[in-house]
């Protein structure tokens, strides 16, 4: 029989026999027995010395801690840490009762500063952030170590410290130069690449095999900059590299770069690769259950939320998922109270956000619907669809101005691409004194990418406007002759219905809800041509979806059977 790891001696106090249990990871055993030693020394006060009660009242909040009472271990770790201030006052140590062997036990006291780190990570379990940054400002920067630096960088950042949240991952990284989130956390606050890169460069040519590494530091530099396409360059000469081949973070980075440069298709590519690779893969799963429900792809979502809540449920991502399900199916109320747990469970979830603003959009609560899509642009401010929800809150309550000046700041900001030529021009059609300009910004948009799918959408429209239907048509085909989209088929089917061609119209539709079966607009465009209703009566306002194409801005009337039963839950839906 092994012995045991730590036999007790004969001369061990009962203190030193909590810590034994303690180290071995006992800690319903050192909750039950430090309880009822705190309760003799309360009971009478000499039984155990200063030293021996902050021991006590350390491993009892530390027990208190495992089983997540967070503000109960909080006022046990502010009594050890009085209890201490007590004991460094008086400079001999009492010798307690049956203990012969006490003098070397103030060798191996609980550190004061380990202690202060446990009751930070509490407060931040509590969200009470300030209590956190607090506890540990107060430790002196040089006994810092790197978990406390790094906890107070992202503290920081958190609050919107930036100085201070670049300082502390700063000393991170002169701890351990292969920090490598600290290093995202420093190119996250626009320090520059070539300014990380030099933090780690003498590590980099003291170890074999670790050349990529600067790489990597300036794929994610562009990345932070909203470089995507020289991020997405950069990322795959690194994946193509043999021994960084199938690494499943950096084919979740080039996913969700290829959806931030609105390249759906390779996103759900790179993601279902990763996913192959990693069954229990959690990050980015909500971006890719989001990419599946707006291609119609519901069953698909409904799988993959399932799937996601089996590997954890204390992660925002399945509920995110679970909300796009709901979204998508037009039930709204759901999809905000499950966008809210998200929320929740972790409030830098950006993809949260999203959907819990688009849910309050729909519902006709613009307001609020505002609030949360500022919040995603301040966390990320490189996203474009952060932007694209703003807008859209802007224009449904008729605020043209603010649109156009978020829209022409996010071209400036961003950079002249597709994606925000499209934007722009999405604002500008709004406006009957912009159409010009709209179409010009759409032409520049298809050259530089002819088959953005938003930019077509959006030249469908105007084209609609005009009536030219021909062009359009040719448009359309052009778009789809390498892609397949349920958006542009149904709209082609719209146009070809101007022009009486019904049997191709009718196949179009038929494709269209082939890709999506809920797409209710596809679906009416059928209806009509089965009664054999004249082109004349169908109104051109729904020849052409919405921004994005996905219609997602659905009708509320008879969308949400569960309002009643979700109504309910209103005082869930706080940001917090």
């Amino acid at each position: 029989v092994p012995s045991a790891p730590c036999p007790p001696a004969a001369g061990m106090s009962v203190v030193e026999h909590v810590r034994e249990m303690a180290a071995a990871g006992l800690h319903s055993n050192v909750r039950l027995l430090s309880g009822l030693l705190l309760t003799m020394s309360g009971n009478n006060p000499e039984l155990f010395s200063p030293s021996q009660k902050y021991q006590l009242l350390v491993y009892h909040a530390d027990s208190l801690f495992h089983d997540k009472e967070y503000r109960n271990a909080v006022s046990k770790y502010t009594m050890a840490l009085q209890q201490k201030k007590a004991l460094s006052k008086t400079s001999k140590v009492r010798p307690s009762t049956g203990n012969a062997a006490s003098t070397p036990q103030s060798q191996c006291l609980p550190s004061e500063i380990e202690v202060k780190y446990k009751m930070a990570e509490c407060y931040t379990m509590l969200k009470q952030d300030k209590d956190a940054i607090a506890i540990l400002d107060g430790i002196p920067s040089r006994q810092r170590t790197p978990k406390i630096n790094m906890m107070l960088a992202n503290l920081y950042k958190k609050a919107g410290q930036e100085r201070s949240s670049v300082t502390s991952y700063k000393e991170v990284l002169r701890q351990c130069p292969l920090a490598l989130d600290a290093i995202l956390g420093l190119l996250s606050l626009s320090v520059k690449g070539a300014e990380v890169a030099s933090m780690t460069i003498n590590v980099i040519q003291s170890i074999p095999n670790l050349d990529w590494l600067s790489v990597w530091i300036k794929a994610y530099a562009f990345v932070h900059t909203g470089d995507n396409t020289r991020a997405i360059n950069t990322i795959c000469s690194l994946e193509k590299k043999s021994l960084l081949r199938d690494n499943v973070d950096l084919l979740g980075s080039l996913a969700d770069l290829y959806f931030r440069a609105g390249d759906n298709k390779n996103s759900i590519l790179k993601f279902e690769q990763a996913q192959m690779l990693d069954p229990y893969l959690i990050k980015g799963m909500d971006v890719y259950g989001y990419l599946l429900a707006r291609e119609g792809r519901l069953e698909d979502v409904e799988n993959l939320g399932c799937r996601l809540f089996n590997i954890s449920d204390q992660h925002a991502e399945p509920w995110v998922v679970s909300g796009c399900h709901s979204f998508y199916s037009k039930r709204y109320s759901r999809a905000l109270y499950l966008g809210a747990k998200a929320i929740q469970l972790n409030s830098n979830s950006v993809q949260a956000l999203l959907l819990k603003g688009a849910a309050l959009r729909n519902m006709g609560r613009v307001q609020e619907a505002i609030i949360h899509f500022r919040e995603a642009i301040r966390l990320a401010p490189c996203r474009l669809d952060c932007y694209e929800g703003l807008i859209e809150c802007y224009l449904a309550s008729s605020s043209i101005r603010e649109a156009m000046v978020m829209a022409n700041n996010v071209y400036k900001t961003l950079g002249a691409n597709a994606q925000t030529l499209t934007l722009l021009a999405t604002v500008c059609l709004e406006d009957p004194v912009t159409q010009e300009k709209a179409k010009t910004l759409l032409d520049k948009a298809l050259t530089q990418r002819p088959d953005y799918i938003k930019a077509v959408v959006k030249k469908a429209e105007l084209l609609s406007r005009e009536q030219k239907y021909e062009d359009g048509i040719a448009l359309l085909r052009n778009a789809l002759a390498n892609q397949s989209d349920c958006v542009l088929h149904r709209i082609l089917g719209d146009f070809l219905v101007a022009v009486n061609e019904y049997q191709e119209a009718m196949d179009q539709y038929s494709i269209a809800l082939s890709l999506d079966p809920n797409d209710q607009k596809s679906l009416e465009g059928m209806q009509k041509m089965e009664k054999e209703e004249s082109p004349t009566d169908a109104t051109q306002e729904d020849d052409v979806d919405d921004m994005e194409g996905s219609g997602e801005e659905g009708d509320l009337e008879g969308s949400d059977s569960e309002a009643a039963q979700w109504a309910d839950q209103e005082q869930w839906f706080g940001m917090q």
